[in-house]
């Protein structure tokens, strides 16, 4: 029996938890971290220590970023989003637990979404927690320096670019208060919230059965979950292009890319309808 047909047996009649990775997104355009093309190249992610200590550090961010964005926030849903979105509405995703930030998800129609790492949509002053849109703050970015954004240059996994020369950006300030301005998101070196933390065991101790799709598992905040699932005797399913650090824990690995493994699983025709979806139907459980 092929590795596809075991893991159709065992998701078969099950609840099933849903943990989702970058591998969900390379289809839409957005690069990941660990995949079989990023991990040849080395990569330093911004640390959240340098981000709230070195205005540097925060200069060479946001400037990357203002490149970046553009073609980031034009990213679409992709077959893999569109899957999940569906088999949601059937009654057999009990709800989504995500490492992304790009709320692909959502625009897919997935209602019950968990951002673990939060959402680079949004951005928050660290001084008073006021929260304005990334969209609105890119503007403000193109306003404080025209002309800079017009780099023909390599997307990151973090929504910015590959750009070096920063000198003389401008880091616009919150609007209320002055303070720091910062992605709505977990930076490496920072804690996912514990409201977070708490939503998505919810969406896990709702389900009968623990399915990773296109995460390698490297970081904590997601590989908890299936730590904690072979612990309990849970069944775990893996989908993923490459190796992952849950390998040993899981029931049954599929090694491939997440919408081909997903079409074979649920048919072989994408729910159109739901792709695209409005994202005002969308619940985020922070």
């Amino acid at each position: 029996m092929s590795a596809v047909s075991t893991l159709q047996k065992l998701l078969e009649r099950r609840r099933i938890c849903v943990l989702t990775g970058a591998g969900c997104s390379t289809r839409s355009g957005i690069p990941d971290y660990r995949g079989p093309e990023t991990r040849r190249r080395a990569r330093n992610p911004i640390q959240h220590r340098a981000f709230v200590r070195d205005a540097t550090a925060r200069q060479r961010y946001w400037a990357r970023s203002m490149v970046g964005w553009p073609r980031f926030s034009r990213a679409e849903p992709n077959a893999t989003h569109g899957w999940l979105a569906a088999a949601e509405a059937d009654g057999h995703v009990t709800g989504v637990i995500t490492q992304n930030v790009d709320r692909l998800h959502h625009r897919a129609g997935s209602r019950r979404v968990v951002e673990l790492h939060g959402t680079l949509s949004e951005v928050r002053c660290l001084a008073c927690g006021v929260v304005e849109l990334r969209a609105d703050l890119q503007e403000r970015l193109k306003m404080l320096n025209p002309g800079f954004g017009a780099h023909d240059v390599e997307l990151a996994p973090d929504g910015d670019a590959e750009l070096e020369r920063v000198a003389g950006f401008v880091v616009p300030a919150c609007q209320a208060c002055g303070g720091v301005l910062k992605p709505d998101v977990v930076f490496f070196g920072e804690n996912v919230p514990a409201t977070t933390v708490e939503a998505a065991w919810r969406v896990y101790e709702e389900a009968e059965v623990l399915l990773v799709v296109g995460s390698s598992l490297t970081v904590f905040s997601g590989y908890r979950f299936v730590r904690r699932a072979a612990k309990e005797g849970r069944p775990v399913g893996i989908i993923n292009l490459g190796p992952t650090r849950g390998d040993g824990d899981a029931t049954v690995v599929v090694d491939g890319e997440a919408s081909t493994v997903l079409g074979e699983l649920w048919g072989a025709r994408l729910p159109q309808q739901l792709v695209g979806a409005p994202r005002k139907s969308s619940v985020v459980e922070r």
